[in-house]
């Protein structure tokens, strides 16, 4: 029996992702075994320090891919929204599965609502997309950067007795840690990040067999989703550490996105909605790209 071999990191939440792929392909592949093979990422390996200062761009994908470039894994298994939007030589995406909750999960052990929160409080996030959100909705918070795991996050909060932290639902939800949730953030003022709470499956160009196997994953309305999502990031020239929402809706075959770009400090924001058939998600990710520039974004990210 040919053995599929699935690169992923070592992290409880990611190693959750692996295993869920892994029954989705024994299901679609019942003649093929699947092995995991787990892969260390810089962004495991530094831990003290903020991922913009890692370069951000890769950091937790960049060594999985070079383990399937040079064949000692078959598929690699990503978060997609830390999947850069770069192509990589000889790599594809070859298959988006259904994705999970998109939301930003407010959680605290002092206060029922981000409402709730008093002038001053302490909320820990690495994001600066949810940062500079966070700062345009309560400039009087004062916010601190937080690295780790899921489960490391949530022992931070209460071992540097802050306020609150942000997590993304999708994580909390896959963890069976959703109790956790204090409350999931409105994506009307919090948009989520590209790709948040989706999978991203990738595998080389050449190898024809475990494409048309993975084939098989396609979610289509989260594909569509995911790459109008891309295609706008991508026509921003930013990347997964850039503070940078989106929001995509399917209905009746119609395809609905919205973009956010912030600066730094959170004191602008533009916003952009674009429209049409779900077929074109990415040409509608490319003019909602245009123009969110058009609306200043372009301004907004040379400051970062």
């Amino acid at each position: 029996m040919t053995t599929i071999r699935i690169g992923t990191r070592g992290s409880p939440l990611a190693l959750w992702q692996a295993r869920h792929v892994t029954e989705l392909l024994r299901a679609a592949a019942p003649e093929r075994a699947v092995e995991l093979v787990e892969i260390e990422t810089v962004g495991d390996q530094v831990r003290d320090v903020p991922l913009v200062q890692l370069g951000g761009e890769g950091a937790f994908t960049k060594a999985i891919q070079q383990a399937l470039q040079a064949g000692r894994v078959d598929v690699a298994v990503h978060s997609l929204k830390d999947l850069p939007t770069f192509a990589v030589a000889g790599l594809m995406l070859a298959a988006v599965p259904k994705r999970g909750p998109t939301g930003d999960a407010f959680v605290s052990k002092r206060h029922r609502a981000f409402a709730d929160l008093p002038s001053g409080a302490v909320v820990a996030t690495s994001s600066l997309r949810r940062k500079d959100q966070l700062l345009h909705c309560r400039p009087d918070l004062k916010l601190i950067d937080i690295r780790g795991n899921v489960e490391t996050r949530l022992r931070k909060l209460a071992d540097q007795d802050l306020d609150a932290t942000i997590l993304a639902q999708a994580g909390l939800v896959r963890l069976g840690l959703a109790d956790q949730i204090t409350e999931v953030l409105d994506a009307a003022w919090m948009f989520p990040a590209v790709g948040q709470g989706a999978l991203g499956l990738e595998c080389r160009t050449d190898d024809a067999a475990t494409r048309m196997i993975l084939d098989r994953l396609n979610d289509m309305p989260t594909r569509w989703a995911v790459l109008a999502e891309r295609a706008m990031l991508r026509g921003l020239g930013g990347g997964c550490q850039v503070p940078i929402g989106a929001v995509t809706n399917i209905a009746g075959g119609v395809l609905t996105l919205r973009g956010v770009v912030l600066p730094p400090d959170g004191t602008q924001r533009v916003e952009a909605e674009i429209a049409g058939p779900m077929e074109q998600a990415e040409l509608l990710g490319q003019g909602l790209a245009q123009q969110l520039r058009e609306r200043g974004a372009e301004e907004l990210l040379k400051s970062i």
